[in-house]
């Protein structure tokens, strides 16, 4: 007759865990899981704020400054446009870099622009001052939506 203290129970020639030692074990695993996601999200959430705090300085646009910009953009437009796209995302960034999180953006609203901080602001002034003379257009929108509250925007670049 088995004892209710005994920790493996023997059957044939192999050993068992309890029932009981298997759920502590299964209980375990997954606090290592919660552990490994809190610590990845605590990550995540370090890496977000870095993100916030680069984005909200803007950059000094010198000739050379501007010139990288425009080569990249003109090699992503290029890449694109040989697969036959029509638009891109240029940029992604937190709502908090809108001075409403990004409920003018969600609405449409025309008065957009004006809700744009850092280097936003500065991604848009470009499109603005530089490529909407050449027909492109800029679109910006709501990307995700965390906890069905508004998360990142996007900017669309498009030349359909």
């Amino acid at each position: 007759m088995p004892q209710a203290a005994q920790q493996n129970t023997t059957l044939g020639d192999e050993s068992f865990m309890s029932a009981d030692d298997l759920r502590a074990y299964m209980q375990e695993i997954e606090k290592a899981k919660l552990s490994k996601e809190f610590s990845a999200m605590d990550r995540a959430d370090k890496a977000r704020e870095e993100l916030i705090k680069t984005l909200s300085q803007p950059l000094d646009l010198t000739p050379e400054t501007l010139h990288e910009i425009s080569q990249n953009l003109l090699t992503k437009i290029r890449l694109a446009a040989q697969r036959g796209e029509t638009e891109i995302m240029v940029m992604r960034f937190p709502n908090v870099l809108c001075s409403d999180k990004g409920r003018a953006i969600n609405n449409a609203e025309e008065g957009w622009p004006d809700t744009l901080t850092g280097r936003p602001r500065q991604a848009y002034e470009l499109w603005r001052d530089y490529l909407r003379q050449g027909h492109y257009k800029l679109k910006a929108m709501i990307v995700d939506w965390p906890n069905g509250m508004p998360g990142d925007v996007g900017f669309f670049l498009s030349w359909a």
